[in-house]
């Protein structure tokens, strides 16, 4: 078996971050959110998958893992949510970047450096994130929303970065 990355447990900062959750988590979610972290801080690199309807916190699952990996010193991969992860980033000192068709080649290529330099801690993106042209300083988890819209070939470079990353789909 591959030899991941065994997490540190919640920082008091994890603490804060939950707590400043908008709504109140389901009973499911908590489960999750509890289960997730148990693997995270395994050796073992995670590969969960989360399912649930919409509007039922995945995201929120999601946004913790991400934390819990940047206050490890572990950059994160995320398919999309910018405005989310970036909205409950804020107040901390974790650096979130988008990588998109619709900015400039300057500003993807900026993006693109800061990542390598591990100056950006969560990049936001879509397919461009499994183009082979995005190198990490030191990548800790990818979390892919909605993975059914990726064809043959991004899961082929999915997979890829399974071996020894942790990998959180929904």
């Amino acid at each position: 078996a591959a030899k991941g990355h065994a997490f540190s447990p919640d920082t008091p900062w994890q603490a804060e971050l939950e707590q400043s959750f908008a709504y109140t988590e389901t009973p499911d979610q908590l489960v999750t959110i509890d289960e997730v972290k148990a693997d995270m801080e395994k050796s073992a690199p995670m590969d969960r998958l989360i399912c649930g309807d919409v509007g039922y916190g995945k995201t929120e699952i999601a946004v913790r893992a991400a934390f819990k990996a940047v206050q490890d010193g572990k950059q994160v991969a995320v398919s999309q949510h910018a405005e989310t992860f970036t909205e409950r980033f804020a107040g901390f000192p974790v650096s979130v970047a988008q990588l998109s068709r619709f900015q400039s080649a300057k500003e993807s290529q900026q993006v693109l450096r800061d990542l390598e330099q591990g100056r950006i801690d969560v990049v936001v993106g879509t397919h461009r994130l499994l183009t082979g042209s995005v190198k990490f300083k030191d990548l800790g988890l990818v979390i892919i929303d909605e993975e059914q819209r990726f064809g043959v070939e991004h899961k082929e470079a999915l997979k890829a970065m399974r071996t020894d990353v942790d990998v959180l789909s929904m």
